[in-house]
Formats: C-alpha cells, sequence, structure tokens
C-alpha cells in the first residue's frame, strides 16, 4: 500500500504538468453555436458559456457551464454538437481529439442508453414485498417483482407559527398543489404501475375512504382471533402494534406500544395454525386492507394472507423477511355492511417447518388524521426551501397550546404525519426535532425511501425494512405565470451528489437519477406534444440538490409537470385526459428506464377496449368488444382479454381469461349481472372498459336496450379574454366531468382578474378560489350507470341488455331487436381540451347514432333520452349544423329553449293528455353520491303530439318532453341517475314504460 501512494502521485503530476490551460475566450463562438442549436430542443434558462479549456497532449477538454448538461443528449445531437464545436474553435486545435464536459461528465455519459447504464445487470433471488397467489396472468416484459417509492408532492401541515393546520401551496384554480398531484398519481399512475406487476409503497395515505377500521391482537373485541393447528401462537419478544389511544403526539409510536404474535410455518395443512380480523364494515364500498407484522431472523417468504371480502376470497404471499414494522399495503376491495365472515386470515402453512409467520394488526380504509401537533416547546423554525443551505431560524410561541388534530381525511395530510402512524421512527418523520412541521414534511420522504430499503441489496449498509427498491419518484408541479397564455412545461429534477459522494450505496454512479429524469421527461412532452399540445415546454434536466431528490439512495426524479400557477397550463391540467396521458407516460418512463437498465425488452400494458357490448340469448349472455392499439406505443397490442363479473350489488370478481375478444356466459334469471373487460399483453392489464349490465326476467314483459352514451370525463368550463386581462375555470357554467371520482376539488374559483397578484397563500390574486370541498371525495363518471337504470326497469318485470354507444355507432350492435331504447347522455357535451388545438369530443349526436336512431324510430320503436346537455349541445355549443337541429326536432320532437334551467334540481310532473306523475330531485351540486347537473336544459315539445310532461319547479320551464305517433319517445333535460334516491329513479322509469305501454 505505502509504495502505491507515490505512484499515483507521480502519475498525477505528470498529467498536471502536461495539462495546458487554455484561454476560454477564444472558445465562446462555440459556445455561442451550441447555444444556437439547442435552444429549440428545451426550455433552459442559463447560458452556455465555456468555463475551462485544457490540452493534455493531443486532447482538447472543452468545460461549458451546468445550462449544456441540461439539454437532453441523444447519440444524434452529442454528434452533432461536437461537429458543432470542432467547426467553431482555432484551426489550431482542430485536429485535435475533442471532449466537450459540462457539470462534471462528458456529454455522452449523458445519453440513457443501456451502454451507460451504471446498473449491474444481476437477477435479483428474493421474492417481491406481496405477490398475488390467484393472479391469472403474468407480466414478464412489463415490471413484475419492482418495487416503486413515490409520492404526491407536499399535504396539509400544522403550522406551528401560526397554531394552525394549512395547505404548503395556495388554493388556486378550483385547487391546491398539495391534493391537486395526487389527482395523477392515486386514480392513474399507481394502477398503471401495479397493472404492469409493480409494487407500489408511498409515504401517505392512498385510500380515499373515509372510514377506517383497526383491528389487532392487543384490542380486545375488535374481531382478532386465533386457531391453532399443531403450532401454537405466542408474543414475540419485541414490542407491536396497538392503538389504545385516539390521537398521538410527537414521538408516540403506536408499533411501540403493543405486542405482536408468531407462530411456527408448516409443511402439512392439516397442522395449519391461523390468526383472523374479523371486520364490522361500517358502510359499504372500496376499502385499502394494509397488514402489519414482525420480520424475525427466520421470517417467511411465503406468509398467506386471504381477504375475504363481498365476492370472494383474494390471497397473497407476503415476504416477511421485509417490512416489518409498519402498514403494508395489500389491496383495495369491495366489503357490504353489515355482511357477514368479511374478514382478513393467516396461514402459517408456508411449505417449511423452518421459518416463522408473524401477526400484528390489520387496517382497513384510510380515516382521518389523528396527529395531534402543537408548537415545539423548544422554539419553532422557520420554513426553508429544500434546496435552501442558510441556516435555521427560531421562534417561540409563548402560549399553552392543546395539541390538536387537522380533522380532514387522512390522504389529504403529508407525509410526516402518516410515517408517524406506519411506525416510523421521529428521526424519520420529524429529522426538525418536532420544530417545524413544513421541513419534516419534505425531508422526511428520502428518508423513508432510505429506511425501506435499509438492508436489502440497493442500500445494503443501512438498517431497515430490507425491501429493494427499484426508484423512487416525487410528482410536484411548479410555480410561476405567463399573460399571454405561454405553456410554462415540465421540468425534470435529479441530484448527482449527495453529501459529496456520487454513487448510491450498491455501487450505482448517481447519474441514473439523471437517466430516470430523461426517461419520464421525454415521454411526457413527446406524449402530451402529440395527443394534445404542440407547443409544450420541455424544461431542463436539472442537477440541483432539493432535499426529495439528494436524500434517496435509490435512483430518483422530482417531477414539476407544469405550474399549477399558470392558466395555459392547468387547462389542460384539469382535464381527466390529460391527467390519464401524463401518467401513462410517466409509467412507460419508468418501465423504459428499468428495461434499459436490465437491457432487455419491454411492453407497454394495452389501452381500455372499445365497442363493449353485452346482449341475451336464452340463458346465455353474449359479451362483445374491440381491442384498441395505441398509436403512441407499438408495443401497447392487446393480446388477451380479463372478463370480470358482477352481481347484483356486490364487487366484480377475480375476472377470466378469453383469448378472442368475445365471450358466451352462462346466467341464472333475475340476477343483475355487470360486465368490465380489460385487455393484457406481456407488459401489464389496461385499465377497464365501462361497465354494461343485463338481467334476464323470468316473468319477462320484454327486452330493453341501455345504452350508455355518457363517455366524457372533461376539465371545468374555462375562458380566458383575448385582452388577457381575465381568465379561468367556470364552474357554474359546467363544473366539468371527473373521472370516476375527484380528490382535488377545493371549491369555486373566485378571482379572475389577472392583474390581481399573489400577496400570501390565503391571498393568491388571479386563480383564488374557494375551499369549502377541499375535504371531500366528488364523484364523477363511474361509466356504470346501465345497472342503475336496469334495476328499475327489472322491477317492472324487463329483461334488459346494454352497449355503449360506440358500439351502437359502429353497427354492432342493432337497435330494431328492442322494444323500448334507454339512452343515457349524462352530460356528454362537445368539449375541446386545453386551448382548443385538437378534435372536438363528446358530441351527445354523431352521424353514425342519429342514423341508427332514425332507423328504429321507422320500426316504431320506443326511445328513452336522458342527458343534462341533449339540446344545448345542438344549439349552442362548439359544433352547430342545420341537419342536427332538424334531427332532434323531426325524430325526438324537442328543441332547445335554455340550459341552467333549473338551479334547484327540482321538477315535477305535469298535466299533458299522457299520464305522467312524481315529484323529482336532482343533485346540482358537488357531491359523493352522484356527478351534478349544475345547468340542466329546458327543452320545449315540437310538432303535434309532443307535450311537456315535466317542469322544473324553480320556474316552470319545460324538462321532459313526449311524442305519441308512429313511435314514442321521451326526452329528459336531466340526467336520470342523478336522481336523488333510487325510489325517484324506479317512478321516473316506471313513468316511461307505462307511456310507451298505453
Amino acid at each position: 500500500m505505502k509504495k502505491i501512494f507515490p505512484l499515483l502521485f507521480a502519475l498525477f503530476s505528470t498529467i498536471i504538468l502536461n495539462a495546458q490551460r487554455l484561454d476560454s475566450k477564444q472558445f465562446n463562438a462555440a459556445a455561442d453555436s451550441l447555444q444556437s442549436y439547442f435552444k429549440s430542443q428545451a426550455k433552459v434558462l442559463g447560458k452556455i458559456t465555456v468555463t475551462r479549456a485544457d490540452k493534455t497532449g493531443n486532447t482538447l477538454t472543452i468545460t461549458f457551464s451546468n445550462a449544456l448538461s441540461e439539454y437532453p443528449f441523444r447519440n444524434e445531437n452529442v454528434k452533432k454538437a461536437y461537429e458543432i464545436v470542432r467547426e467553431n474553435i482555432p484551426a489550431q486545435y482542430r485536429g485535435l481529439g475533442l471532449k466537450i464536459i459540462s457539470s462534471r461528465l462528458p456529454i455522452d455519459d449523458y445519453i440513457p442508453n443501456p451502454s451507460h447504464s451504471t446498473v449491474k445487470n444481476t437477477k435479483k433471488s428474493e421474492n417481491p414485498l406481496v405477490r398475488s397467489v390467484n393472479s391469472i396472468t403474468t407480466f414478464s416484459d412489463g415490471l413484475e417483482g419492482k418495487h416503486i417509492a413515490l409520492w404526491q408532492s407536499h399535504g396539509y401541515y400544522y403550522e406551528q407559527k401560526l397554531l394552525r393546520w394549512e395547505w404548503q401551496r395556495a388554493r388556486i384554480f378550483q385547487t391546491v398543489e398539495d391534493l391537486y398531484t395526487q389527482s395523477y398519481i392515486l386514480p392513474f399512475l399507481v394502477p398503471m404501475l401495479e397493472n404492469s406487476g409493480a409494487y407500489v409503497l408511498m409515504p401517505r395515505e392512498r385510500d380515499v375512504q373515509l372510514n377506517e377500521l383497526i383491528i389487532d391482537n392487543d384490542k380486545e373485541g375488535s374481531g382478532y382471533e386465533e386457531r391453532t393447528g399443531s403450532r401454537r401462537w405466542n408474543t414475540t419478544d419485541s414490542a407491536g402494534f396497538s392503538s389504545p389511544k385516539e390521537i398521538y403526539e410527537t414521538g408516540e409510536n403506536p408499533f411501540r406500544m403493543g405486542t405482536a404474535r408468531y407462530v411456527r410455518g408448516t409443511d402439512d395443512k392439516e397442522d395449519e395454525s391461523a390468526a383472523l380480523w374479523r371486520a364490522e364494515i361500517p358502510e359499504t364500498g372500496d376499502y385499502a386492507v394494509y397488514v402489519s407484522y414482525q420480520t424475525l431472523p427466520r421470517s417467511s417468504e411465503k406468509a398467506k394472507y386471504t381477504v375475504h371480502h363481498s365476492t370472494g376470497e383474494s390471497s397473497f404471499y407476503v415476504n416477511q423477511k421485509m417490512g416489518g414494522g409498519t402498514w403494508v399495503y395489500l389491496g383495495t376491495f369491495h366489503f357490504k355492511k353489515g355482511a357477514a365472515n368479511q374478514l382478513i386470515s393467516l396461514s402459517n402453512y408456508t411449505g417449511s417447518n423452518r421459518d416463522y409467520v408473524t401477526a400484528d394488526a390489520v387496517k382497513i380504509g384510510g380515516g382521518f388524521g389523528n396527529i395531534a401537533r402543537k408548537p415545539s416547546d423548544e422554539g419553532s423554525q422557520m420554513n426553508i426551501k429544500s434546496s435552501s443551505s442558510e441556516p435555521v431560524k427560531s421562534v417561540k410561541i409563548d402560549l399553552d397550546v392543546v395539541p390538536e388534530i387537522s380533522g380532514y381525511p387522512r390522504f389529504t395530510e403529508g407525509a410526516r404525519y402518516w410515517l408517524q402512524w406506519a411506525g416510523f421512527s421521529d428521526t424519520i418523520y420529524s429529522p426538525n426535532k418536532n420544530a417545524n412541521d413544513y421541513n419534516d414534511d419534505y425531508m422526511s420522504r428520502g428518508r423513508w425511501v432510505n429506511v425501506i430499503s435499509g438492508g436489502s441489496r440497493v442500500n445494503p449498509e443501512e438498517r431497515g425494512l430490507n425491501i429493494p427498491v427499484d426508484l423512487a419518484f416525487a410528482f410536484h408541479t411548479d410555480a410561476g405565470t405567463t399573460l399571454n397564455d405561454s405553456i410554462i412545461g415540465t421540468l425534470g429534477i435529479y441530484t448527482r451528489s449527495s453529501n459529496g459522494n456520487d454513487q448510491y450505496p450498491d455501487g450505482r454512479d448517481r447519474v441514473e437519477g439523471r437517466y430516470l429524469s430523461d426517461f419520464i421527461q421525454t415521454q411526457i412532452v413527446d406524449d402530451v406534444k402529440a395527443k394534445y399540445e404542440p407547443i409544450w415546454q420541455r424544461r431542463g434536466l436539472w442537477d440541483r440538490s432539493y432535499a426529495e431528490s439528494r436524500s434517496p439512495n435509490v435512483p430518483t426524479m422530482l417531477l414539476e409537470l407544469l405550474s399549477h400557477q399558470n392558466l395555459a397550463d392547468m387547462r389542460y391540467g384539469l382535464d381527466p385526459m390529460f391527467r390519464f396521458t401524463v401518467s401513462r407516460a410517466i409509467y412507460k418512463g419508468m418501465l423504459k428506464y428499468i428495461s434499459s437498465t436490465e437491457n432487455r425488452d419491454y411492453v407497454v400494458q394495452p389501452l381500455p377496449v372499445e365497442e363493449f357490448s353485452v346482449s341475451l340469448h336464452n340463458d346465455i349472455a353474449l359479451l362483445r368488444w374491440r381491442g384498441v392499439e395505441d398509436s403512441l406505443e407499438m408495443t401497447a397490442t392487446p393480446e388477451r382479454y380479463i372478463v370480470y363479473t358482477r352481481k347484483g350489488d356486490s364487487g366484480f370478481d377475480k375476472g377470466r381469461v378469453v383469448e378472442g375478444n368475445s365471450l358466451a356466459i352462462d346466467i341464472d334469471k333475475d340476477v343483475v349481472y355487470s360486465f368490465r373487460v380489460t385487455a393484457v399483453n406481456k407488459g401489464g392489464e389496461s385499465f377497464p372498459s365501462e361497465t354494461l349490465s343485463l338481467y334476464s326476467s323470468s316473468a319477462e314483459r320484454g327486452k330493453v336496450l341501455i345504452v350508455n352514451g355518457f363517455t366524457r370525463v372533461s376539465a371545468p368550463a374555462h375562458f380566458a379574454t383575448p385582452d388577457t386581462t381575465m381568465g379561468g375555470f367556470a364552474d357554474f357554467d359546467d363544473n366539468g366531468v371527473p373521472y370516476i371520482r375527484d380528490i382535488s376539488y377545493i371549491g369555486s374559483q373566485y378571482e379572475f382578474r389577472r392583474e390581481i397578484p399573489w400577496m400570501d397563500d390565503d391571498s393568491p390574486g388571479f386563480g383564488a378560489s374557494y375551499a369549502d370541498y377541499e375535504s371531500k371525495v366528488i364523484a364523477g363518471n363511474t361509466f356504470d350507470y346501465t345497472a342503475i337504470h336496469g334495476n328499475a326497469f327489472a322491477k317492472e318485470g324487463y329483461s334488459f341488455v346494454s352497449a355503449g354507444r360506440a358500439a351502437v355507432e359502429s353497427g354492432a350492435v342493432e337497435l330494431k331487436a328492442y322494444p323500448i331504447i334507454d339512452i343515457i347522455m349524462g352530460k356528454q357535451r362537445q368539449y375541446k381540451i386545453g386551448r382548443g388545438t385538437g378534435d372536438v369530443k363528446f358530441k351527445v349526436f354523431t352521424p353514425e347514432l342519429m342514423r341508427a336512431i332514425e332507423d328504429y324510430v321507422k320500426i316504431g320503436g320506443n326511445i328513452l333520452l336522458s342527458g343534462a346537455y341533449i339540446g344545448t349541445d345542438v344549439w349552442d355549443s362548439i359544433e352547430m349544423d342545420d341537419s342536427t337541429k332538424n334531427f332532434v326536432k323531426r325524430v325526438l320532437k324537442y328543441e332547445w329553449r335554455t340550459n341552467h334551467a333549473s338551479k334547484t334540481g327540482y321538477a315535477r310532473a305535469v298535466q299533458s293528455p299522457y299520464k305522467f306523475s312524481g315529484h323529482f330531485s336532482f343533485h346540482t351540486v358537488p357531491n359523493e353520491f352522484s356527478y351534478t347537473s349544475e345547468a340542466p336544459d329546458g327543452i320545449d315539445p315540437v310538432g303535434k303530439d309532443a307535450w311537456t310532461v315535466l317542469r322544473y319547479q324553480d320556474n316552470n320551464i319545460s324538462a321532459g318532453v313526449a311524442y305519441r305517433g308512429e313511435y314514442r319517445s321521451l326526452s329528459i333535460g336531466f340526467p336520470i341517475e342523478t336522481l336523488k334516491s333510487k325510489e325517484q329513479i324506479e317512478m321516473i322509469i316506471k313513468n316511461a314504460i307505462n307511456f310507451f305501454n298505453e
């Protein structure tokens, strides 16, 4: 060893002596030319300059400013960069070898391809944390067996200096960043990753279910049981979970307040011992199920948990060698209030007599926050940015403050509080020693990654939960405004050096974070440009010392997707289609990054199927659909399909694999069946289709076809005046349509003047919004309305089948076979996303649909049509034409009178030649039960034998028109499914049936 240092010193001295420092000014032309070349490839704020130039032997090394490294590099533009530099340096240097450096690396090393990856291609030997026992598919070219840590930004937190809970960002454009980013993460990105085979870990509550049950061995009467075979249950030596308190203060760890149980494994099924957690579900719905246990030296990799829910059983192997001492998510399942035998069980039948299974509490549902906060007795620190290195100042509050909880759902709160509830040390969730919750929240997330990955192959030197996290991802949005509606765009952030170290604990170079960021940013920008906005901005790839990108000991990206403060960005950002596309792009970026590090092929999961229909043939249900190709991803081709079935009001079953585009299923009489279909390939499973239902009556009066014509999801109405003085979201006109539900809506915008500046988060200026909905979950388009309508028909003795509008428009379903057609239009309405450069979507009446309806009435059929915009979309919309107006007046016998026909949502039957009766009330304001009809249509009858049969109660405007002639039609200006009770829906359907049969 002593001989090595003199040799190294001599070698280093030789290099220094041979290196010649050159005047960097003579290379300024090269910097200017690179700036000119790269400026169209990303919006980088810094200027490319030459910071150093050296001649070493026959090599010229030019070091450019960090701004150059912020551009995306590919083989083509790196080659071009070398050509540009060589052409723009003095002639005497052009014959030398050339090396271009920026931010401490040759620009060649920024190219994200397998040859540059620093990941060793070693095959994992461990089982993943959780794997399904019941899985009917595997995803060999997806993310099978990967562990991904990710989080949405910020969250509700306690501001010690103000003695209140508050958001970390301003309420603006009907949302707040703390909630907004999880409107991508929870409904879209996490399911996509899980559908590709990944296990997703999160430092914030993921379940938006407001109820929460804790079942624990330490809580008498909670529902915990043990069954003992040849192996007896015992109490572990270490402390376990208990929840003796309603609220918890800093330093109190529920996972250190109780006990846990263990039992030796067995290879004999007849000797099985089990633990059971019985659930008394307070309200029917979907609930996340979390389990907890302890990791012992000989813990089993095959601890089998079974969730007994409303539709059967779902079993999982949990690798208890990792993840002990915290909540481990199994999945989200449908439970029914008061139903028997809904429970979670754990078996010690592991196939081995040498391992152990441990059992602790089970958590069902999300619930409300239970961490109580007050100012620190030692003084409260001032908030600092995550990239700041300035000293932290403290203030003391001279008041005896009683600790208080947020009163908000747990899913709204920041990571700092979830991590305490999940059993992590206060050194993790409060690195600022209880003095600043704001700083704790963002600082805790990277520390959490290191704890859960500690002891695994990716982080072997740190004690932790042994989970081999493959990557981490922080989802943020940025600030910044433009008055001319320019897009701010998408920024990627990574950290190359952490505490002076350029390597992760497993030896990989931290440039991997750059590669991950590049893959994801590139995919987002490319997909958004292709689908929605050709001028979407790609910002730089920043190497910055932000805590969330610096702290994790695995490749990490911090994404700033767009500016939540900029109207031009948020006109896209509030749209569910945009959120789906962005989330899919992030998932694809992660998939492509991981596959590149492993030098293997990848396959992207398919898109949802289309042209879905279900029909009856005696006691056989025939399902048909069409797979969809993805124009943005050639690998996303469907190979097979999974059909999921629901009986009555239970949840969906585990599904069955189908090779083709149709399936025949035997059904029972007098049972409502509902179906949804997904497409699968080697990369994963698509999102589900719309839900279609059918029913075969044993005393059939007739057969009804219910057509789901409501396919719209969209942002609220928005505007921007040409003079750039006013703009924003006008949800009083149309509050948009969330996908399934909205967890990010906080209230209406009230400040539309662009000139009003931000002064404080409580006074954010332009875009400022109310807060009356910020703790609520808002219902959206569930794509599950045919069963609601169908149940009302079934009560009257009718069988029914259903189809999506695309199946009718394509001719795959013929209407003439059915004496009654019920067309659900919901809030279908013409719409253009963002600034309106794309095609019009979601028309109520397309030429194909009008042709099908007109052919149907020629044979004397009966049509029930309902929707909020069945008149507005024809007479007052983006695209209008006389042929559609004439069709509505001539065939459906109504014309548009007004929109916003009712504020209250009350309607009643009125006198006419036709027998209609009843009073009706529908949802007009956001709520958890149904999407809203805030602007229902007033429609008037046209021609002989067309009469008003319903009027709005607040103004007597016509709400429903009935026509009786050679055929019969009933058109209603509000969506039937938004009525506030099942009885009202049944009444209005009964009115329609009686009218059709008069």
